[in-house]
């Protein structure tokens, strides 16, 4: 499909009638860190605290336009889609259903109730995603609903657009950013972001990022077709999408799996804590994508240029905290976790205290096996102030002979029993 300006400006004129623009700000935090001009696109003060009530407005918009309005309207949704859609319901005035798994947090599920209030229904179906979503078709189907995506429409694609068009609308007089950095899920933001600006910014000057776990634009890219991923780490929620919409990657296949950065999930974590802690502000983990690419990147390359970073949603639970600080630290080397071989005899403990560092602190300490005669093996955390702590404390395990293993990175030990 083709982005048109004037069918995006249309719908940016008529999206005023829901909420204000999201403000695009300087970040002076960032700015004087990397020496570039950091600039914040934030939807995440949207009504619904992500850029997805867009799509869905512009969706209704048209649809209502065309003589849908009496039609039942229905998404398949545990997240951002499904509080958009609720919202966008409400303003209009229509009835909808809201199809989640059964799984879903119950935090989301109030959340949606409370947006779309008497004008929608929430259904929970099936353990996963695909499961719920096929009940949501079948039930369009024999209603003679209307199915609202949330990502693979023109429709909700010139809706996402409606953020470039605020970009440029915002920007001081006669600027034109170096570089874009834009996450990316299922693809409707990226393909309607670079649609709109095509002839306006450069190709190169885009740069897209995604989670490690959910590379389906890379993976896209670099096939020259539409992969669809056979495993996804659903921890960015908000992103991890097995395969990118077709019409999405018809938009972005034209440009270089390189300008596709992907993101460790753990790295994600540093960036929502330290924004939590240092700016105050709230990003679920789709919404610190663009943030955390910003920082992985070369320091020289981006020095006194203007980059505007798309902050995606602030849709976060705080249930989650605890394991996006845990994540965070182990990420910026801030904590480790061993297997101790300890002997079992008096002052054992004593001496492996002696070990630590002024600023080492135990975290966790679990024996994993009481039983044995002359060593227990023992479970170790252990956090500290400096990464280079970890150097220091490691050369005094081995200098005192102690049996140990750094499961830190360890995936399936630290899934068992971490």
């Amino acid at each position: 499909m083709t982005v048109i300006r004037q069918d995006v400006d249309r719908a940016e004129e008529a999206l005023r009638s829901l909420f204000p623009a999201t403000p695009l700000q300087l970040n002076d935090h960032l700015s004087a860190r990397y020496g570039a001009e950091i600039w914040l696109k934030r939807e995440d003060l949207s009504p619904v605290r992500s850029y997805k009530i867009r799509g869905a407005f512009n969706f209704f918009r048209k649809a209502i336009a065309e003589g849908s309005g009496e039609r039942l309207f229905i998404c398949a949704s545990a997240g951002n889609h499904a509080q958009g859609f609720a919202y966008v319901c409400r303003h209009f005035g229509v009835q909808g259903v809201v199809f989640m798994p059964v799984t879903t947090p119950q935090q989301k599920i109030d959340k949606t109730r409370m947006f779309g209030a008497e004008f929608i229904t929430i259904k929970l179906y099936g353990d996963f995603f695909d499961q719920c979503y096929q009940a949501a078709r079948d039930h369009a189907e024999a209603a003679g609903g209307v199915m609202v995506p949330p990502f693979d429409h023109e429709d909700i694609i010139e809706g996402q657009a409606t953020v470039a068009a605020e970009i440029m609308q915002q920007l001081p007089e006669g600027r034109v950013p170096d570089m874009l950095v834009l996450p990316v899920g299922g693809g409707g933001l990226a393909a309607g972001i670079t649609g709109y600006l095509k002839g306006s910014v450069p190709n190169s000057a885009f740069v897209f990022t995604e989670p490690a776990g959910a590379p389906s634009l890379k993976r896209s890219i670099e096939a020259g077709e539409v992969v669809t991923l056979s495993k996804v780490d659903n921890f960015v929620d908000g992103a991890a999408v097995a395969r990118i919409g077709d019409l999405n990657f018809a938009a972005l296949k034209g440009f270089a799996a390189a300008q596709v950065m992907l993101m460790p999930e753990n790295a994600i974590c540093v960036t929502i804590s330290e924004m939590l802690n240092v700016e105050g502000v709230v990003l679920e983990p789709a919404g610190a994508l663009s943030l955390t690419a910003i920082a992985a990147m070369d320091p020289q390359a981006i020095r006194d240029k203007t980059i505007v970073a798309v902050v995606s949603g602030g849709n976060f639970d705080f249930e989650r905290l605890p394991d996006v600080k845990e994540r965070a630290m182990r990420y910026a080397g801030l904590k480790k976790y061993f297997i101790l071989r300890l002997p079992q005899r008096p002052g054992a403990l004593r001496d492996f205290l002696n070990l630590l560092g002024p600023d080492d602190d135990i975290a966790r300490f679990e024996y994993l096996k009481k039983t044995a005669r002359n060593f227990g093996s023992v479970l170790i955390g252990i956090e500290t102030k400096a990464p280079e702590n970890f150097a220091t404390l490691i050369s005094n395990f081995e200098k005192a002979g102690m049996g140990f293993e750094d499961i830190t990175e360890n995936d399936i030990l630290a899934n068992l029993i971490i």
